[in-house]
This record gives C-alpha cells, sequence and structure tokens, in this order.
C-alpha cells in the first residue's frame, strides 16, 4: 500500500497503542503527575548480545524486503556496524560510564560551534499548547568536524528550559549517513544523559521518514527503553502525515527534505506564504480572530474566554497545583471548550489544566499577537539594549505603544501571572518558567517562523515584564 494513502490511525505509532487517536496519551493531570513505571528499569537489561543479533538480523532480512523508490544512502554500512556491536557485547554499552560533562560546565559561548549548524530548534506550541523541538539529522557536521561530547551537552543546555513541561519532539532522519553519523555507543550515552524529566514530560516523539536503519536502531534500544516511552514513538512516512499532527508550515523544513519527501510521492501539506482572509464563524467567535473583533461583539475589553479562565485558575486549589501550565489537558476536552467559548456561552472546567490550556491556545490563536506584529523587531532585540535602560525602554514600549486594548489585556494577564508567582514555592512557576510557557504565545512575526534564536531573547523580555510588573503597569 502507498505509505501516503494511509490513513492516520495506520501510520500514528509503531506501537499499535489503542485509545481515543485524538489523546494517544493520557493527560498528567489524569494522574496528578505521579508516573510509577520509570523510564529506566534495570531488570530490562537482561536481554542478551545473541538475542539482540537475532533481533538485529531478522530486521536485516525484513530490509532486504522492503522497496523504496529511492536507495537507502542513511543505512550504508549498518550491517558492519552493528554486527562489531554485537561481538563486543552491547551489555557493556549500556553498563558504561558517561564521560560526558554535566549541564553548565561549558558557558554558553563554547555552544557557538554547535549552534551555528542549526542542528536543534524550538518551534513554539503545538495545537495542544506543547512546546515543538525539531532535530535536523541532515544538519549534522561530518563526525571529524564536531565534538561530540560537546554536542551532547549543547543538547542538554539547549533543552532543559523546555522539558519540564509537556513537549513534543520531531526527528527528521533524512540526511544521516556514514559521515555524519554519531557511534552507537554515543547513542546509548545520549539515552542515559538524558534522566526522567526529559522522558517523562516527552508526551509524542515523531520520527519522520524512517529508514530501516533507524528501525534497527530502535530495536537495539529496546531493552533501555521502557513500554511508556516506547508508545510515544511515532514512525511519519510523509510530510502531509506530520501535518496531522503538528502544522508543517511551523517547522521550516530544510528545502532538501521537501524535495526528498516530494521523490517519495509526498504531497506538500502547506503553500508557502498563504492569504487567509478574516472570516469569522459567527459574531460570538473568540478564537482565531482579533482582539478588536471581539470588543466590538462583546461589548467588553478583556474577552470572556480569558476572563472565565483566570477567574477558575485563580483560586488557591489551582494555583497551588505544581506543574499548573506545564501540563497538557485532554485534547478533545480542550476542543469542546473552544467550541463553546465560540458559541459565547459560559465554560464549565473539570480541572485546572483545561483552563491553563485553553487560556495559552486562545492567545497563541489571536489573529495578531497580543503584543503585535509591529513590536517583534524590538522585542528579539531585547537582551541587546543597555541593562541601566531597559526598565525605562520596555515602559514606553507597553504603555505608548501598545493598543490600549492590547494594553489592558496584557495587565490583566500579567497581574494575574503575579499571583501564580506568589505561589512558585508550592506551584513551580516562578518568573522564568512562566516566560517559557507565556512567552511564544504573547508575541511572534507576522512573516518568520518561531525559532529557537528568537525564543530566548522573548523568553527573556517576558520574564522581565513580568519581575518588574508593578513598575512597567500603571496601578
Amino acid at each position: 500500500m502507498d505509505d501516503s494513502k494511509q490513513s492516520p490511525a495506520k501510520i500514528v505509532t509503531a506501537n499499535n497503542f489503542s485509545g481515543d487517536h485524538d489523546e494517544p496519551y493520557p493527560s498528567l493531570s489524569d494522574y496528578h503527575d505521579y508516573e510509577p513505571n520509570l523510564e529506566f528499569d534495570d531488570s530490562e537489561l537482561q536481554q542478551s548480545p545473541n538475542a539482540l543479533a537475532h533481533t538485529v538480523g531478522m530486521l536485516q532480512v525484513e530490509s532486504n524486503n522492503m522497496n523504496s523508490p529511492i536507495s537507502d544512502f542513511t543505512d550504508d554500512n549498518f550491517e558492519e556496524e552493528l554486527a562489531e556491536a554485537c561481538e563486543e557485547n552491547l551489555d557493556s554499552l549500556m553498563y558504561c560510564s558517561t564521560s560526558y560533562p554535566e549541564v553548565g560546565d561549558a558557558p554558553p559561548d563554547k555552544f557557538q560551534e554547535i549552534s551555528r549548524h542549526g542542528i536543534v530548534d524550538v518551534k513554539g506550541d503545538d495545537s495542544d499548547g506543547r512546546k515543538i523541538i525539531v532535530v535536523y539529522a541532515c544538519k549534522l557536521p561530518q563526525i571529524k568536524e564536531i565534538d561530540h561530547t560537546l554536542l551532547l551537552n549543547y543538547l542538554k543546555y539547549t533543552l532543559e528550559s523546555y522539558v519540564k513541561q509537556d513537549y513534543s519532539l520531531i526527528y527528521f532522519h533524512y540526511g544521516l549517513t556514514s559521515k555524519n553519523k554519531p557511534s552507537l555507543g554515543w547513542l546509548v550515552q545520549a539515552y542515559k544523559a538524558f534522566d526522567r524529566n526529559y522522558k517523562k514530560n516527552l508526551k509524542a516523539l515523531y520520527l519522520v521518514h524512517p529508514t530501516s536503519f533507524l528501525k534497527i536502531i530502535s530495536q537495539l534500544f529496546k531493552p533501555l527503553i521502557s513500554a511508556k516511552f516506547g508508545k510515544k514513538l511515532n514512525y511519519i512516512h510523509r510530510l502531509k502525515e506530520l501535518n496531522q499532527f503538528v502544522p508543517v508550515e511551523k517547522l521550516d523544513v530544510p528545502s532538501e527534505i521537501v524535495e526528498y519527501d516530494k521523490k517519495l510521492g509526498g504531497e506538500l501539506p502547506f503553500h508557502a506564504n498563504p492569504e487567509v482572509q478574516f472570516e469569522p464563524i459567527s459574531p460570538t467567535q473568540q478564537f482565531g480572530v482579533p482582539l478588536q473583533y471581539i470588543r466590538d461583539q462583546y461589548n467588553v475589553i478583556i474577552p470572556p474566554v480569558v476572563k472565565q479562565c483566570v477567574e477558575y485558575l485563580d483560586q488557591p486549589d489551582s494555583l497551588e497545583i505544581e506543574g499548573i501550565f506545564r501540563r497538557s489537558a485532554n485534547a478533545t476536552r480542550v476542543r469542546i471548550l473552544k467550541d463553546i467559548a465560540n458559541s459565547g456561552q459560559k465554560l464549565t472546567f473539570e480541572d485546572p489544566h483545561e483552563a491553563a490550556v485553553l487560556l495559552k491556545k486562545f492567545l497563541r490563536e489571536l489573529k495578531e499577537p497580543l503584543l503585535t506584529f509591529d513590536l517583534y523587531d524590538e522585542i528579539v532585540q531585547f537582551q541587546s539594549w543597555n541593562s541601566n535602560e531597559r526598565l525605562r525602554l520596555v515602559s514606553i514600549l507597553v504603555m505608548e505603544k501598545l493598543p490600549e486594548d492590547n494594553y489592558k489585556v496584557l495587565k490583566y494577564i500579567v497581574r494575574f501571572l503575579s499571583r501564580v508567582m506568589e505561589r512558585s514555592d508550592l506551584n513551580k512557576m516562578n518568573a522564568q518558567n512562566l516566560a517559557v510557557v507565556f512567552g511564544p504565545n504573547l508575541v511572534w512575526s507576522e512573516v518568520v517562523s518561531m525559532s529557537l534564536a528568537a525564543i530566548g531573547p522573548i523568553n527573556t523580555f517576558t520574564q522581565f515584564l513580568l519581575v518588574h510588573q508593578n513598575e512597567i503597569f500603571m496601578i
């Protein structure tokens, strides 16, 4: 069967997990942040090298029978490499001591040599409010041109701000060859380096354009990967399939990956620079419309959905929940609540995570961001501003350059977030953590997609706004 014509149910995962495809993994709120099954279980490491070699052999036979319109160039020499690994006893790789430095040992300026390749990026939030982290194999330089120990440290340093909340990871496999492919030992070391928080808060891992090599590696790592983590694995064969879960236009997919997808028979799931006209569904619509439209239709400054979410969350039982704004909610419930808000009806929440996700979703889907398109270029330059001038410049930007309606809604939300910060000893949401969550939902560019380079200064600006909100906003 042509992969491009498969239904979502057939291509979602290699593990065939059951349940509502709208909610392929349970909300953490259902478990109150309790996860008894550890991602790393030493009892799973008892698989012998001979059994592993047998698995590799069976997969090699399967890969030889695979038909592909393009030669599987990413699989070059994998048979020899895996055979050597089995001969030298894979258990030694699994138990090997780690020699990589701890996060923070290398200052950020030492990462510039790694970061310039653009191997990893952060692309704002997906439709369920989770951060999207993207890794491109095609951007890995040749083995001799990169320090893999520093690469591992850079990956941990870059991701540590985002893995404290629920997130999705997309790995584009195209472009991995024998010239830039890390060793098996490094891969095992990397998996062990990312502690339980990295794995627990990962809600979906998308492996795009998988090859037989990638599937064999997945089997190779099976002794290290718990069943719970394995259920997060999704094999995606075409960009069109990925678009069902994450809007592809947000990802800045490199042109060589797009061309490879076309050769595989894929179709672009999006159009470059689409001209989308604003057409509200009804007079009561609140999501995906300009802020001024809501004001005119409801005759209020604070959108009803924002007010109802904040009022529900502004209670001790909600404010004191650890990780509020970091966790996912049931996707089906959030869609239902969105429809209710768009119909103009009053919202009824079943748990605080629903209100938290809906508030972020509203901000993210505004026709124009709350901090407007016009202020984007100034905000991304925030870190270059003289520290002595920052308070004055931010005050001017907020008080004088924001439209009055935007100013009042921003003030309302920031005042609420200040009360969230007052309970940070319980909810663990200080100014820095809230900035990571809300920054990309308050401002984005009209012409370029979100990137790691932009998110840094946006988050720093948002943190400054939260810390100095009493001085910036007129009481």
